[in-house]
Protein backbone atom coordinates (compact mmCIF):
# COMPACT_ATOMS: atom_id res chain seq x y z
CA UNK A 1 0.00 0.00 0.00
CA UNK A 2 1.44 3.52 -1.30
CA UNK A 3 1.79 5.61 2.36
CA UNK A 4 -0.35 8.25 0.35
CA UNK A 5 -3.08 5.95 0.96
CA UNK A 6 -2.59 5.35 4.47
CA UNK A 7 -3.61 8.27 7.12
CA UNK A 8 0.18 8.31 8.76
CA UNK A 9 1.27 11.68 5.99
CA UNK A 10 -2.11 13.14 6.65
CA UNK A 11 -1.70 12.87 10.62
CA UNK A 12 2.00 13.88 10.40
CA UNK A 13 1.08 17.23 8.46
CA UNK A 14 -1.67 17.80 11.16
CA UNK A 15 0.88 17.70 14.16
CA UNK A 16 3.32 19.91 12.23
CA UNK A 17 0.49 22.64 12.19
CA UNK A 18 -1.17 22.21 15.38
CA UNK A 19 2.88 22.52 17.08
CA UNK A 20 3.38 26.20 15.33
CA UNK A 21 -0.06 26.77 16.89
CA UNK A 22 1.18 26.29 20.32
CA UNK A 23 4.15 28.63 19.39
CA UNK A 24 1.96 31.18 17.79
CA UNK A 25 -0.55 31.43 20.12
CA UNK A 26 1.87 31.65 22.88
CA UNK A 27 3.15 34.82 20.91
CA UNK A 28 -0.15 36.32 20.14
CA UNK A 29 -1.91 36.14 23.77
CA UNK A 30 0.13 39.16 24.47
CA UNK A 31 -1.94 41.09 22.70
CA UNK A 32 -5.14 39.77 22.29
CA UNK A 33 -7.34 38.30 24.30
CA UNK A 34 -7.93 34.58 24.38
CA UNK A 35 -12.09 35.40 23.28
CA UNK A 36 -10.44 37.66 20.61
CA UNK A 37 -7.50 35.24 18.91
CA UNK A 38 -10.15 32.83 19.14
CA UNK A 39 -12.77 34.71 17.10
CA UNK A 40 -9.56 36.12 14.37
CA UNK A 41 -8.08 32.78 13.94
CA UNK A 42 -11.46 30.83 12.60
CA UNK A 43 -12.58 34.14 11.15
CA UNK A 44 -9.75 33.63 8.70
CA UNK A 45 -10.20 29.85 8.72
CA UNK A 46 -13.56 30.37 7.88
CA UNK A 47 -13.02 32.89 5.10
CA UNK A 48 -10.57 30.26 3.53
CA UNK A 49 -12.48 27.29 3.43
CA UNK A 50 -15.67 29.63 1.86
CA UNK A 51 -13.55 29.98 -0.83
CA UNK A 52 -13.07 26.31 -1.04
CA UNK A 53 -16.32 25.49 -0.90
CA UNK A 54 -17.48 28.00 -3.31
CA UNK A 55 -14.80 27.32 -5.87
CA UNK A 56 -15.48 23.07 -5.37
CA UNK A 57 -19.50 23.75 -5.43
CA UNK A 58 -19.64 21.96 -1.67
CA UNK A 59 -23.35 20.58 -1.34
CA UNK A 60 -24.51 21.87 2.10
CA UNK A 61 -25.07 19.02 5.03
CA UNK A 62 -28.50 16.88 5.56
CA UNK A 63 -30.53 18.49 8.31
CA UNK A 64 -30.73 15.55 10.34
CA UNK A 65 -27.20 15.55 10.71
CA UNK A 66 -27.20 19.31 11.59
CA UNK A 67 -27.12 18.50 15.14
CA UNK A 68 -23.95 16.40 14.57
CA UNK A 69 -22.23 19.54 12.80
CA UNK A 70 -23.26 21.86 15.70
CA UNK A 71 -21.67 19.69 18.09
CA UNK A 72 -19.00 19.08 16.21
CA UNK A 73 -18.07 22.63 15.63
CA UNK A 74 -18.96 23.60 19.38
CA UNK A 75 -16.84 21.11 20.76
CA UNK A 76 -13.57 21.07 18.43
CA UNK A 77 -13.68 25.05 18.06
CA UNK A 78 -16.04 27.11 20.53
CA UNK A 79 -15.04 25.68 23.21
CA UNK A 80 -11.87 24.40 22.53
CA UNK A 81 -10.23 27.31 21.31
CA UNK A 82 -11.79 29.08 24.00
CA UNK A 83 -9.92 27.19 26.92
CA UNK A 84 -6.82 26.24 24.71
CA UNK A 85 -6.24 30.04 24.19
CA UNK A 86 -6.76 30.66 27.94
CA UNK A 87 -4.25 27.81 28.94
CA UNK A 88 -1.50 29.19 26.80
CA UNK A 89 -1.49 33.00 28.46
CA UNK A 90 0.04 31.20 31.10
CA UNK A 91 1.58 28.11 30.14
CA UNK A 92 4.68 27.91 27.89
CA UNK A 93 4.13 26.26 24.47
CA UNK A 94 5.97 23.33 25.39
CA UNK A 95 4.25 22.29 28.58
CA UNK A 96 0.09 23.51 26.69
CA UNK A 97 1.39 21.00 24.11
CA UNK A 98 2.18 17.73 26.64
CA UNK A 99 -1.18 18.69 28.65
CA UNK A 100 -2.89 18.81 24.75
CA UNK A 101 -0.82 14.99 24.16
CA UNK A 102 -2.98 13.29 26.63
CA UNK A 103 -5.82 13.63 23.80
CA UNK A 104 -4.90 9.83 21.94
CA UNK A 105 -5.27 8.05 25.43
CA UNK A 106 -8.97 10.12 26.31
CA UNK A 107 -9.91 9.37 22.24
CA UNK A 108 -8.84 5.82 22.78
CA UNK A 109 -11.41 5.40 25.75
CA UNK A 110 -14.05 7.31 24.10
CA UNK A 111 -14.32 5.40 21.12
CA UNK A 112 -13.94 2.13 22.81
CA UNK A 113 -17.19 3.22 24.30
CA UNK A 114 -18.78 4.97 21.72
CA UNK A 115 -17.95 2.43 19.07
CA UNK A 116 -16.83 -0.34 20.65
CA UNK A 117 -13.37 -0.13 19.01
CA UNK A 118 -11.05 -2.99 20.73
CA UNK A 119 -7.79 -2.34 21.05
CA UNK A 120 -5.01 -5.49 22.39
CA UNK A 121 -3.48 -5.51 25.38
CA UNK A 122 -0.19 -4.12 23.52
CA UNK A 123 -2.13 -1.44 22.45
CA UNK A 124 -2.65 0.19 25.66
CA UNK A 125 0.88 -0.40 26.94
CA UNK A 126 1.86 1.41 24.33
CA UNK A 127 -0.43 4.44 25.64
CA UNK A 128 0.24 4.18 29.21
CA UNK A 129 3.90 4.52 28.08
CA UNK A 130 2.90 7.48 25.83
CA UNK A 131 1.56 9.24 28.79
CA UNK A 132 4.55 8.21 30.97
CA UNK A 133 6.69 10.34 28.55
CA UNK A 134 4.10 12.99 28.96
CA UNK A 135 4.09 12.70 32.77
CA UNK A 136 7.96 13.08 32.89
CA UNK A 137 7.84 16.42 30.82
CA UNK A 138 5.42 18.08 32.73
CA UNK A 139 6.12 16.66 35.81
CA UNK A 140 2.66 15.89 36.93
CA UNK A 141 3.68 16.06 40.48
CA UNK A 142 3.50 19.45 40.82
CA UNK A 143 0.70 20.04 39.01
CA UNK A 144 -1.73 20.71 41.88
CA UNK A 145 0.93 23.28 42.56
CA UNK A 146 0.46 24.53 39.31
CA UNK A 147 -1.86 28.11 37.73
CA UNK A 148 -5.71 27.55 36.33
CA UNK A 149 -3.91 27.27 32.78
CA UNK A 150 -3.42 23.49 33.21
CA UNK A 151 -7.30 23.51 34.00
CA UNK A 152 -8.53 25.24 31.12
CA UNK A 153 -6.00 22.93 29.26
CA UNK A 154 -7.33 19.96 30.37
CA UNK A 155 -10.79 20.89 29.13
CA UNK A 156 -9.38 21.77 25.88
CA UNK A 157 -8.21 18.11 26.00
CA UNK A 158 -11.17 16.37 26.86
CA UNK A 159 -13.37 18.82 24.39
CA UNK A 160 -10.77 17.94 21.44
CA UNK A 161 -11.42 14.31 22.22
CA UNK A 162 -14.73 14.19 22.03
CA UNK A 163 -14.23 15.73 18.32
CA UNK A 164 -11.78 13.13 17.29
CA UNK A 165 -14.46 10.72 18.14
CA UNK A 166 -17.56 12.96 16.14
CA UNK A 167 -15.14 12.97 13.20
CA UNK A 168 -14.81 9.42 13.08
CA UNK A 169 -18.42 9.70 12.35
CA UNK A 170 -19.15 11.92 10.12
CA UNK A 171 -16.39 10.79 7.54
CA UNK A 172 -18.06 7.79 6.91
CA UNK A 173 -21.07 10.07 5.15
CA UNK A 174 -19.61 13.31 4.21
CA UNK A 175 -16.27 14.07 3.12
CA UNK A 176 -13.42 15.05 5.25
CA UNK A 177 -13.38 18.83 3.12
CA UNK A 178 -16.88 18.78 3.95
CA UNK A 179 -16.42 17.71 7.73
CA UNK A 180 -13.97 20.34 7.76
CA UNK A 181 -15.66 23.28 6.02
CA UNK A 182 -18.99 22.57 8.37
CA UNK A 183 -17.54 22.15 11.87
CA UNK A 184 -15.38 25.15 11.31
CA UNK A 185 -17.86 27.09 10.12
CA UNK A 186 -20.42 26.40 12.38
CA UNK A 187 -17.85 27.24 15.45
CA UNK A 188 -16.60 30.34 13.52
CA UNK A 189 -20.27 31.70 13.75
CA UNK A 190 -20.64 30.72 17.61
CA UNK A 191 -16.91 32.73 18.25
CA UNK A 192 -18.97 35.89 16.06
CA UNK A 193 -20.07 37.19 19.97
CA UNK A 194 -16.60 38.45 20.14
CA UNK A 195 -16.62 40.37 17.33
CA UNK A 196 -16.45 43.84 19.28
CA UNK A 197 -14.25 43.10 21.52
CA UNK A 198 -11.73 42.22 18.74
CA UNK A 199 -11.79 45.43 16.59
CA UNK A 200 -10.69 47.05 19.88
CA UNK A 201 -7.61 44.72 20.48
CA UNK A 202 -6.94 44.54 16.44
CA UNK A 203 -6.23 48.79 16.43
CA UNK A 204 -3.28 48.46 19.11
CA UNK A 205 -1.80 45.29 17.93
CA UNK A 206 1.91 45.51 15.76
CA UNK A 207 1.59 44.47 11.93
CA UNK A 208 3.18 41.64 12.52
CA UNK A 209 0.16 39.73 14.53
CA UNK A 210 -1.62 39.79 11.56
CA UNK A 211 0.50 37.52 9.76
CA UNK A 212 0.79 35.12 13.13
CA UNK A 213 -3.29 35.15 12.93
CA UNK A 214 -2.93 34.54 9.52
CA UNK A 215 -1.01 31.36 9.78
CA UNK A 216 -3.30 29.85 12.55
CA UNK A 217 -6.12 30.35 10.43
CA UNK A 218 -4.92 28.89 7.27
CA UNK A 219 -2.39 26.32 8.28
CA UNK A 220 -3.44 25.82 12.03
CA UNK A 221 -6.87 25.67 11.22
CA UNK A 222 -7.96 25.25 7.74
CA UNK A 223 -5.41 22.95 6.39
CA UNK A 224 -4.48 20.72 9.69
CA UNK A 225 -8.26 20.11 10.38
CA UNK A 226 -8.59 19.19 6.90
CA UNK A 227 -5.87 16.64 6.71
CA UNK A 228 -6.78 15.45 10.18
CA UNK A 229 -10.41 14.69 8.72
CA UNK A 230 -8.69 12.66 5.61
CA UNK A 231 -6.71 10.74 8.28
CA UNK A 232 -9.75 9.67 10.08
CA UNK A 233 -11.47 8.75 6.76
CA UNK A 234 -8.01 6.60 5.63
CA UNK A 235 -7.50 4.83 9.50
CA UNK A 236 -9.53 1.28 10.47
CA UNK A 237 -8.89 2.82 14.34
CA UNK A 238 -9.70 6.10 16.07
CA UNK A 239 -6.36 5.72 17.72
CA UNK A 240 -4.30 5.52 14.81
CA UNK A 241 -4.76 9.12 14.06
CA UNK A 242 -4.91 10.41 17.56
CA UNK A 243 -1.86 8.74 18.53
CA UNK A 244 0.08 10.96 16.53
CA UNK A 245 -0.72 13.53 19.17
CA UNK A 246 1.72 12.59 21.63
CA UNK A 247 4.34 13.66 18.89
CA UNK A 248 3.21 17.23 19.36
CA UNK A 249 5.40 17.99 22.68
CA UNK A 250 8.72 16.97 21.21
CA UNK A 251 7.54 18.56 18.26
CA UNK A 252 6.50 21.79 19.84
CA UNK A 253 9.66 21.88 22.27
CA UNK A 254 11.75 21.80 19.26
CA UNK A 255 9.96 24.74 17.54
CA UNK A 256 9.73 26.89 21.42
CA UNK A 257 13.67 26.50 21.82
CA UNK A 258 13.92 27.63 17.89
CA UNK A 259 11.47 29.85 17.56
CA UNK A 260 10.88 31.90 20.89
CA UNK A 261 14.00 30.83 22.75
CA UNK A 262 12.19 27.73 25.23
CA UNK A 263 14.91 26.07 25.81
CA UNK A 264 13.64 22.05 26.76
CA UNK A 265 14.21 20.56 30.05
CA UNK A 266 15.88 17.37 30.64
CA UNK A 267 12.34 16.05 31.78
CA UNK A 268 11.59 17.39 27.95
CA UNK A 269 14.37 15.40 26.41
CA UNK A 270 13.50 12.10 28.46
CA UNK A 271 9.85 12.33 28.29
CA UNK A 272 10.44 13.08 24.74
CA UNK A 273 12.34 10.04 24.01
CA UNK A 274 9.65 7.70 26.20
CA UNK A 275 6.68 9.04 23.93
CA UNK A 276 8.99 8.53 20.69
CA UNK A 277 9.21 4.54 22.37
CA UNK A 278 5.54 4.49 23.04
CA UNK A 279 4.73 5.28 19.49
CA UNK A 280 6.77 2.95 17.66
CA UNK A 281 6.12 0.25 20.50
CA UNK A 282 1.76 1.10 19.11
CA UNK A 283 2.18 1.39 15.51
CA UNK A 284 4.43 -2.37 16.20
CA UNK A 285 1.28 -3.85 18.06
CA UNK A 286 -0.43 -5.01 14.95
CA UNK A 287 2.49 -6.33 13.56
CA UNK A 288 3.39 -8.66 16.31
CA UNK A 289 -0.08 -9.42 17.19
CA UNK A 290 -0.61 -11.01 13.42
CA UNK A 291 2.40 -12.99 14.22
CA UNK A 292 1.34 -14.19 17.12
CA UNK A 293 -1.93 -15.71 15.27
CA UNK A 294 -0.15 -16.92 12.55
Amino acid sequence: MKLANTCHPYALITILCWSLAFIFTRITVNYFSAFSLGFLRYFVAALALIAVAVAKKIRPPERGDLKWFLLSGTTGFFLYILTFNKGCETVTASESSMIIATVPALTAVLAAFFYKEKMGALSWISIAIELAGVAIITEVYKVGEANIGFLWLLCAAVLLSVYNVLQRKLTKKYTPLQTTIYSILTGALMLCIFLPGSIKEIRNAPPVQFLYIAILGVFSSAIAYFTWSVAFSKAKETATVSNYMFLTPLLTSVLGFVMINESPSKQTVTGGIVVLVGMLAYNMAPRLKGKKAQ
